[in-house]
């Protein structure tokens, strides 16, 4: 992530993880003196909820902002997830705001990422 900025947190998957996430970006967005976006909370919590799903036992949500634009990238950290690859997912977080988004399941766990443009 060179020449840019970012942030990365570890969650428990548990209920909560979703309003967590969203306060630790608005956070942190805030602290870079960046205005977030109106959907930006309906973006982090269908992240954090989808990976949640996977039934894990921690998921990580990392952060980047670059050029007006933050990426948001959650992980569920567990190999067999529970949930199908679902277009519904991606389809879900264009209908919220993103600006473009993706799936991929790895070896290691599901990755759903969107961007977001960030208010200027």
């Amino acid at each position: 992530m060179k020449n840019r900025q970012g942030a990365a947190w570890s969650l428990e998957a548990q209920p909560w993880a979703p309003g967590k996430a969203f306060a630790e970006v608005a956070g942190r967005l805030s602290k870079w003196g960046l205005t977030r976006p109106e959907g930006l909370e309906a973006v982090v919590r269908h992240l954090v909820s989808t990976v949640v799903a996977d039934g894990g036992r921690h998921v990580s949500l990392h952060l980047a902002e670059q050029n007006d634009q933050a990426l948001l990238l959650a992980f569920s950290h567990h190999a067999r997830p529970a949930q199908p690859q679902d277009d519904d997912i991606l389809d879900r977080l264009r209908e919220l705001g993103a600006a473009s988004c993706g799936t991929e399941l790895t070896d290691d766990g599901r990755q759903v990422w969107a961007v977001v443009d960030l208010e200027k």
